[in-house]
């Protein structure tokens, strides 16, 4: 019971002070794995709790990598930005590393180009973490960064087949099978329900076959629960299993960053290597952006998933700890990680107004070409502008066309918005936190807008142009949480509503329906 009490206390108090100065809870677990490897031993903690923490950890990371696999198209990760930013960015942060490293930490040049490989890769978990934190997995910038991160997991696991020596045998060509597990799957998850079997379903999916099966075949688990992910990424109810597994998910990665934490205590020469790595972390960064900006993207979308990707990886660790000859710096890699992440993760919470407040420098790098994440400028004959096409704003958008509005719906996630145009109905790609958007758009023949986006920071960031760009008609909102509600009101926002709240009215108001017109009927 000592490790539960201390682990669990200590994760609470880090991960709650951490609030309060605006970092993110996973900072302050990162503390706490430091903390508990300084004086764990101190309050009789057992010394052998590091395999239950990386145990826990490694069910974090597959499920993580299980849902983001669920949110992910195939057709994503061979778009030549991904693709070509993955593999060009490994080759250039190699020669930028290998001498650093060789020149300042190590006699051994073999060993000083293992380091800099592990430090080629950006974290998958911080990464897929902020994002979904800001619900922006779905959106153009979040989806590039995400097939960047699968690209360099794939280097990573050849790096390891080529370096440890354990080569992946001839079984492992059944991954290129698992196309036609799909219809099984399918299958399965149709049968599982809405309740604990789901739960399940997803567990066994991400842990069993994804985890454990490759693992048999000579591959990764990671990989495996990201490949299951994706085969189920098309059915109707992969969001609703996505969301079955949130809660899991969250508790398995606190272990992570705790494990992180306690994968050993820094002498003075791990300090100094992380701190130097740590100064030339923004290189990293820099040259995801300007990467991103020749394979014709907009600064914007650049630069967002470019700050995404600015942190050192996990799959460093795993490098590290599976090659012999790079062993001795898996406690120096642990500490730049962990510093990686301090700065990492506040800057992602403020990605969008440190854009703003630096797009004039950063615009001009655009190129002169058609980019692939264009924003529309013509919003046609639209009457009413419906922000966020989920299953919210896809019911306003029907409701509102049977009213003879003419709605059009704008969706920062590009296939789903192609799916509603399948779907017949009038939806664009647009993104309400790209300001090239509100600079552009056209909002004369708008009467009307409704935010149905679940994202608190894109419904003010909307509220709040509108009305700067003069917009009078009315502008409704829903919320999640009664504290938003004042937030979106002040924005700009007319008129507010709690979703659940709204719920229950609507389904009182079809009781009361049916009772007064059975009782007409009696009567």
């Amino acid at each position: 019971m000592v490790f539960e009490v201390f682990a669990i206390s200590a994760a609470f108090v880090f991960g709650l002070a951490m609030r309060p100065i605006g970092l993110p809870p996973l900072v302050g677990f990162l503390a706490a794995g430091f903390f508990i490897n300084a004086f764990g031993p101190t309050f009789g903690m057992p010394t052998a709790t590091g395999p239950i923490l990386d145990y826990l950890a490694n069910l974090g990371v597959l499920l993580l990598l299980f849902t983001v696999g669920l949110k992910l198209k195939v057709k994503q990760i061979t778009e030549p930005q991904v693709v070509g930013t993955g593999l060009l960015h490994f080759l250039f942060s190699i020669v930028i590393f290998t001498p650093f490293v060789r020149l300042f930490f190590t006699p051994d040049w073999m060993v000083a180009l293992l380091v800099a490989i592990a430090l080629a890769f950006s974290s998958t978990v911080l990464a897929a973490k902020m994002l979904e934190a800001k619900r922006e997995l779905g959106n153009f910038h979040g989806r590039t960064a995400i097939g960047i991160l699968i690209v360099q997991d794939v280097i990573a696991l050849v790096v390891l087949a080529i370096f440890s020596g354990k080569l992946p045998g001839p079984w492992a060509l059944l991954i290129f099978a698992t196309p036609l597990l799909r219809p099984l799957l399918f299958r399965m998850l149709d049968l599982a329900g809405h309740d604990e079997v789901l739960v399940i379903a997803g567990m066994m999916l991400s842990l069993v076959v994804g985890g454990v099966g490759f693992e048999l075949i000579g591959l990764k688990g990671e990989i495996g629960a990201l490949v299951m992910g994706l085969l189920l990424s098309t059915h109707p109810r992969a969001s609703e299993l996505s969301s079955s597994l949130w809660s899991l998910k969250e508790v398995f990665l606190i272990g992570f960053f705790l494990s992180i934490g306690m994968s050993g205590l820094p002498d003075w020469d791990a300090i100094v290597f992380a701190l130097a790595v740590g100064v030339l972390l923004p290189l990293k960064g820099v040259l995801f952006f300007f990467l991103l900006i020749a394979f014709g993207l907009r600064a914007r979308t650049s630069f967002l998933s470019a700050l995404s990707l600015t942190a050192y990886s996990e799959f460093g660790l795993i490098v590290a700890a599976g090659i012999p000859a790079a062993e001795a710096f898996l406690v120096p890699l642990a500490i730049a990680l962990s510093v990686s992440f301090v700065v990492a993760a506040p800057l992602n919470r403020l990605a969008h107004p440190l854009f703003e407040k630096y797009e004039d420098r950063l615009q001009p790098f655009e190129r002169s070409v058609r980019h692939p994440d264009e924003q529309p400028t013509d919003l046609g004959d639209a009457d009413v502008l419906i922000f966020g096409m989920g299953r919210t704003g896809s019911s306003a958008y029907d409701a509102m066309t049977e009213q003879g509005n003419a709605p059009i719906g704008l969706d920062a996630d590009t296939y789903k918005a192609a799916a509603h145009v399948e779907a017949g109905r009038n939806v664009i790609f647009a993104d309400a936190e790209d300001s090239n958007f509100w600079n552009s758009v056209n909002l004369s023949r708008i009467k009307a807008a409704i935010l149905a986006m679940d994202d608190i920071e894109a419904k003010l960031i909307a509220a709040r142009t509108l009305r700067a760009k003069g917009f009078d008609g009315p502008i409704v909102s829903h919320a999640l949480y009664e504290e938003h509600v004042y937030m979106i009101s002040e924005a700009g926002a007319d008129q507010t509503y709690l979703t659940m709240r709204e719920a229950g009215r609507s389904l009182a108001a079809h009781a009361v329906d049916e009772i007064r017109a059975r009782n007409g009927t009696a009567g």
